[in-house]
C-alpha cells in the first residue's frame, strides 16, 4: 500500500515539476521576443537611413538609439505594472461583476473554500460570487495573503459537493503556485505595452525635422502594438494552457480525488461562457474554462486553421485535461 501511494505522489509531483519548467521557459519569451523585435526594427531603420559619411557604423548608431529609447519604454511599463500589482485584483473582480460574500451569506460555500484552503496549507481567500448561470470560476490576488476566489452562481447550483471542491482546489492551486499574480501581471503588462505603443506613435508623430527620431519612435510604437495585440497574447495563451495543466494536477493532489475535478470539467465545458467577460478575452484565460463567447476549451481541429485556433486558445482541450486527471485517478 505504501509503495502504491508513493508511485501516485511521484507521478503527480513529476507532472507539476514538468509544467513549472515549461512555464519558466514561456515567461522568458515575453521580454526576449519584445526586445529582439524592437532592436531589429531600430537596426533595420538605421541601416537603410545611415549616412555613409557618419563616423559611426549602422550597428553603433542602432545601439546608441536603442540605449536612448528602451529605458523610456521600460520605465513606463514598470510604472504600469506597479499600479497593476496593487490594483489588478480589484480591476478583475469589478470587470467580472463579482460580489464578495461572508460566511453568513452562504455558510456552505464559505466553509468549503475555507476547508480546501486549509487542506492546501494556504490562507483562506476572500470569496466572491458572479451572478451568472454559467459554470466558471477564477482566482486573483497579488499573493496568497491577498487572494480571492470567484465562483459563478451557476457552478454552485449545478455541481455536487465533490466536484465543487475539485474546482475550488484547482483555484487554490493557482494561488499556491503564484499563477494568479503571474497571470495578473502578464495581462496588465500586455495592456501596458499597447498603451506605451500608442503613446509613442503620438509623441513621434509630433516630432519634426530632418534628424528627428520621430519616424523611428512611431515605427517602434507600431511594433509594440503589433506585439501587444498578436504576439504577446500568443505567448500568454501558451502560458495559460500550461498553468491549467499544473493547477489540475495540484488540485488533484489537494483533494486526493482527481475524478471529481474531471467530472466537474466535463460539466463546465458545456456552459462556461460568462457574459461579463465576453469582451475581455485576456481575462478569460484566468478562468478554469474559457469564459468568452464562442471560445470554449479548444479541441484543436484539423488542418492549418485548426492549428492556428489551438495556438490562440486560452485553455488546453478539455478532453486532454480529463484524460490526464483520469490517469492520475487510476493510480490511487
Amino acid at each position: 500500500m505504501k509503495g502504491g501511494n508513493s508511485i501516485k505522489m511521484l507521478t503527480i509531483y513529476d507532472h507539476i515539476g514538468a509544467n513549472k519548467r515549461k512555464t519558466a521557459i514561456i515567461i522568458l519569451l515575453f521580454p526576449l521576443v519584445l526586445s529582439v523585435m524592437m532592436y531589429l526594427t531600430v537596426l533595420a531603420v538605421v541601416y537603410f537611413t545611415h549616412d555613409p559619411r557618419s563616423a559611426y557604423t549602422p550597428l553603433e548608431a542602432a545601439n546608441y538609439m536603442a540605449y536612448s529609447i528602451f529605458p523610456f519604454i521600460a520605465g513606463a511599463a514598470f510604472i504600469w505594472l506597479a499600479i497593476s500589482w496593487f490594483t489588478g485584483d480589484r480591476m478583475m473582480l469589478a470587470t467580472a461583476g463579482a460580489k464578495e460574500i461572508q460566511r453568513a451569506d452562504n455558510p456552505e460555500i464559505y466553509s468549503l473554500v475555507e476547508n480546501t484552503a486549509r487542506a492546501a496549507g494556504l490562507p483562506v481567500p476572500r470569496v466572491f460570487i458572479m451572478s451568472d448561470n454559467s459554470l466558471n470560476a477564477f482566482a486573483t490576488g497579488r499573493n496568497p495573503q491577498n487572494s480571492a476566489v470567484a465562483l459563478t452562481s451557476g457552478i454552485i447550483k449545478k455541481l455536487n459537493r465533490s466536484e465543487l471542491e475539485g474546482v475550488i482546489a484547482h483555484e487554490m492551486a493557482h494561488i499556491g503556485n503564484r499563477d494568479v499574480s503571474t497571470m495578473m501581471l502578464v495581462i496588465m503588462g500586455i495592456g501596458a505595452i499597447t498603451m506605451v505603443g500608442e503613446l509613442m506613435i503620438r509623441i513621434g508623430g509630433r516630432m519634426r525635422g530632418k534628424k528627428s527620431p520621430g519616424p523611428i519612435i512611431v515605427l517602434l510604437g507600431i511594433v509594440l502594438i503589433i506585439y501587444g495585440m498578436f504576439l504577446a497574447p500568443l505567448i500568454m495563451y501558451a502560458l495559460s494552457r500550461r498553468r491549467e495543466y499544473q493547477a489540475d494536477a495540484t488540485g488533484a493532489l489537494i483533494t486526493r480525488n482527481p475524478g471529481a475535478l474531471a467530472s466537474a470539467l466535463a460539466k463546465i465545458s458545456g456552459d462556461s461562457r460568462v457574459e461579463a467577460l465576453d469582451g475581455v478575452p485576456l481575462m478569460s484565460s484566468a478562468c478554469i474554462s474559457s469564459a468568452a463567447k464562442g471560445e470554449g476549451d479548444s479541441e484543436g481541429g484539423a488542418g492549418f486553421m485548426g492549428f492556428i485556433s489551438s495556438l490562440y486558445s486560452t485553455h488546453p482541450p478539455v478532453r486532454e485535461r480529463i484524460e490526464t486527471l483520469n490517469r492520475l485517478d487510476g493510480q490511487r
